[in-house]
């Protein structure tokens, strides 16, 4: 009784995953899915969107880059110039997700090319880099399985980028197999890197980094917090999505509903695995909510890849979590204030004016989250020209919002 006790609270404590850890996970999880998918999608079972599938992968690898500066060919300093190539690269791949047909060609050999440029780069520095394989192969435990899996996973990476710049060089099962086997082998790598993490505790890295020539590099803190850097993404992406709505209410354009719910539910996994942010308001960071977020991101990763089958189920879901979460939280800012509850503390004062500009934003987006949330639940019950303005602000608002909290 005690040990399952002991049990359930370590799963509820905040974990220690990184959160280049937690990433890795998704994009393991999009590899594997998308392997096992492709089985089926080769035999004309299920169909399949190629533009939100690529779209989808573009967006996870501009987060990496904006979160963490870094990019498929390297770690890189986080400068603003690398945060606002992440950016557009990210807007590239959120445009494929929701206008299938405009972007097949141009984001397959984007795709293409990252893969297999970035698989050469970084297998390169791996194997003649000081302090990387030459290095850690010649040390005992989780090093040795660290250079075998980046390895692996940089082989595989360049072999992918082929069979994505040149279809047909392989067979639809050798590809799936592929998939499949980059899938586990990111895994692995992300299964390193947090025993790294928690073999070379953070007040050791620095020491450990020099002895072997930075070695931990990329789990070194960033110039910019993740907080406004996952809120500026978010941002991005329904601010983008509000404008391109106006030609697409007009049918000039045409719209995936798939690939924008998809995408809409892998960057709120996102939030909730970096962050332990949720539409119903902040939680701790534990593996109970890491695990939600890998569902989450599983949910909108299959919406990605095989349109038509969640798309109803995925509207629903995120409407009633925007309405919930708007109310929950609007109601516990100001019942304590009706109520006459909530006092200045005498020794701080009344609050700062940031402080102040943090809470009329979170109201307004609050308000325009309980809007989305029915927009999606009800369609019709707000205009569709109406839908575009408020995704737009929304968009906005999250822009002051980072900039507040930076």
């Amino acid at each position: 009784m005690k040990r399952e006790t002991h049990d359930y609270i370590k799963i509820r404590e905040e974990s220690d995953l990184s959160l280049e850890v937690v990433i890795l996970l998704i994009l393991g999880v999009f590899m594997f899915l998308f392997g096992l998918l492709f089985f089926k999608i080769s035999t004309g079972e299920l169909p399949y969107t190629p533009d939100s599938t690529y779209g989808l992968f573009l967006v996870i690898v501009s987060f990496q880059v904006i979160t963490m500066g870094k990019t498929p060919f390297g770690d890189l300093r986080r400068s603003w110039v690398l945060v606002l190539i992440g950016i557009i690269t990210a807007i590239v791949g959120m445009v494929a997700c929701f206008i299938p047909g405009q972007l097949t060609e141009m984001v397959r050999i984007l795709v293409g090319v990252l893969l297999f440029a970035g698989g050469i780069s970084l297998l390169l520095q791996l194997l003649f880099f000081e302090g990387k394989a030459r290095t850690w192969i010649k040390i005992p435990g989780v090093l040795q399985h660290l250079t075998v899996a980046c390895g692996v996973v940089y082989v595989i990476t360049i072999v992918l980028g082929l069979i994505t710049l040149i279809p047909g060089i392989t067979s639809n099962f050798q590809t799936a197999l592929f998939l499949l086997i980059y899938g586990i082998s990111i895994f692995y790598l992300a299964w390193c890197i947090q025993k790294v993490a928690r073999s070379y505790p953070p007040e050791n890295l620095k020491s450990i980094s020099k002895e072997k020539g930075g070695l931990f590099k990329s789990l070194q803190s960033v110039s910019l917090s993740l907080s406004p850097a996952v809120v500026i993404m978010i941002g991005v992406l329904l601010f983008l999505l509000g404008c391109l709505l106006f030609p697409i209410n007009q049918g000039t354009l045409p719209f995936s509903s798939d690939g924008e719910l998809g995408l809409l539910t892998v960057i709120l996994a996102l939030q909730m695995t970096t962050l332990g942010e949720t539409p119903l308001g902040q939680f701790k960071r534990s593996v109970i909510i890491i695990i939600v977020g890998i569902v989450f991101a599983t949910l909108g990763i299959f919406s990605c890849i095989v349109p038509g089958i969640l798309t109803g189920v995925l509207q629903i879901l995120i409407g009633a979590l925007n309405i919930l979460g708007g109310v929950i939280l609007l109601s516990m800012r100001f019942v304590p204030i009706i109520r006459g509850r909530k006092k200045h503390d005498p020794e701080t004062g009344p609050p700062s004016s940031t402080v102040k500009k943090f809470m009329v934003t979170q109201t307004l987006l609050n308000l325009v989250a309980i809007a989305f949330g029915l927009s999606m639940i009800m369609p019709g019950m707000i205009p569709n020209t109406l839908v575009p303005v408020i995704l737009i602000i929304n968009g906005l608002l999250l822009f002051a919002l980072a900039y507040i909290i930076n």
